[in-house]
């Protein structure tokens, strides 16, 4: 039986959890959501997050042992992986090291929390081994920026500008596995279209076990959503842009942080918005479908990514925070596009889980540990 410590930083919280696992099944031993509030945060603010490091390692470390797990009985951790610079990142566990620690400290991609997740791993690997000499591997998995789009999909229409792969591919390729396993198919033989649909909406073609196209959800491509505006005119930003009346600072706040359904409605909590719905509210009920009609138009959209030599698309797979509303959402979505494949639904995110299971897969040998190199060498 091993035991595993998994990592998964958020902006607000860090969300930990121990799992037990053996022969592919893992079981969940104690989790906790640790909140950050503001007053902690408040030293941090304007701040590199990588800062935080032993700020929420101390806390994880005194969830442990509240929770009565001893440090020496880990064998292994994962974090959530973070944006690495590396150009067509391939999907995968990783072993983390010195060179990924370097990487996510001095040049990331995006600064973001989940950047912690392997240095936030790799610490507490540190202190355990200086605490016992027992030497455990720490990994990521699958993190944002996995890119392993096909040329074509790269190509914006503005030559100064690559359309760039950064997604949800921790979840949608773990519900990848989920569908393949429930179908008794490799999912490396499988043709998917997957909309995970959480505070932004990434909608990806999963050819063969590759994720061939996905929009830019991190920068609020796609479909709109419950607070990222998605595909504007763009004349129209342009103008916006130059009119005088906002800072970068406000625009770039009004294209992922206060668009989409906040900007319309003035809540980005998608639970309120059904409450509107089901109260009457014509405006919320408008805009609620107009959020379920682009992502149908997305999922349409990438049905074009497959070839006819590709095969047929053998389903489209409905994840995320958003998934969990089957009165209003998940059935104005199928009804556009289950012509097109059958529709299947799995709610949640389910990153520690993910984490977990991928890791085990890797301490069991049924998926091989990968080594990060750096792009400087």
């Amino acid at each position: 039986m091993k035991r595993m410590l998994i990592i998964n930083p958020g902006s607000t919280s860090t969300k930990v959890a121990v799992y037990e696992g053996k022969q592919g099944c893992v079981k969940e031993v104690t989790s906790k959501t640790i909140r950050h509030e503001d007053s902690e945060l408040k030293a941090f603010k304007g701040k590199p997050v990588i800062l935080q490091e032993e700020y929420r390692t101390q806390l994880i470390i005194t969830f442990l042992k509240d929770s009565g797990i001893e440090l020496e009985t880990l064998d292994a951790i994962a974090g959530r992986g973070g944006f690495v610079p590396v150009q067509n990142f391939q999907s995968g566990v990783f072993a983390i090291n010195k060179d990924m620690i370097h990487d996510l400290k001095t040049r990331p991609l995006n600064e973001h929390p989940c950047n912690l997740g392997a240095i936030l791993a790799q610490k507490i690997a540190t202190v355990i081994e200086q605490k016992s000499s027992k030497t455990i591997p720490s990994v990521i998995m699958d993190p944002v920026v996995v890119d392993e789009m096909m040329d074509i999909s790269r190509i914006s229409g503005m030559k100064e500008i690559e359309l760039k792969s950064f997604f949800h591919c921790l979840n949608q390729k773990a519900v990848s596995r989920r569908f393949a396993r429930k179908v008794e198919r490799n999912y490396e033989d499988l043709n998917l279209i997957i909309a995970h649909m959480g505070g932004g909406v990434s909608v990806s073609a999963h050819r063969k076990g590759k994720v061939i196209d996905t929009n830019n959800a991190m920068n609020g491509l796609g479909p709109f959503s419950p607070e990222r505006t998605g595909g504007v005119d763009t004349r129209a930003l342009i103008d916006l842009c130059f009119s005088g009346k906002y800072s970068k600072e406000q625009l770039c706040l009004m294209n992922v942080g206060e668009g989409g359904l906040f900007s319309y409605l003035g809540t980005s909590d998608a639970r309120k918005v059904e409450k509107l719905v089901e109260s009457g509210d014509k405006q919320a009920k408008l805009v609620y479908q107009a959020m379920a009609y682009q992502i149908a138009k997305a999922v349409a959209a990438y049905a074009a990514s497959f070839l006819p030599d590709d095969g047929k698309i053998d389903a489209i797979l409905l994840t995320g925070g958003l998934a969990y509303d089957r009165n209003y959402l998940i059935p104005w979505i199928t009804a556009r596009v289950n012509k097109i494949a059958p529709v299947e639904v799995f709610p949640g995110e389910d990153e520690i889980l993910a984490l977990a299971e991928g890791l085990l897969d890797v301490l069991e040998e049924r998926q091989t540990l990968k080594i990060y190199s750096s792009p400087q060498g």
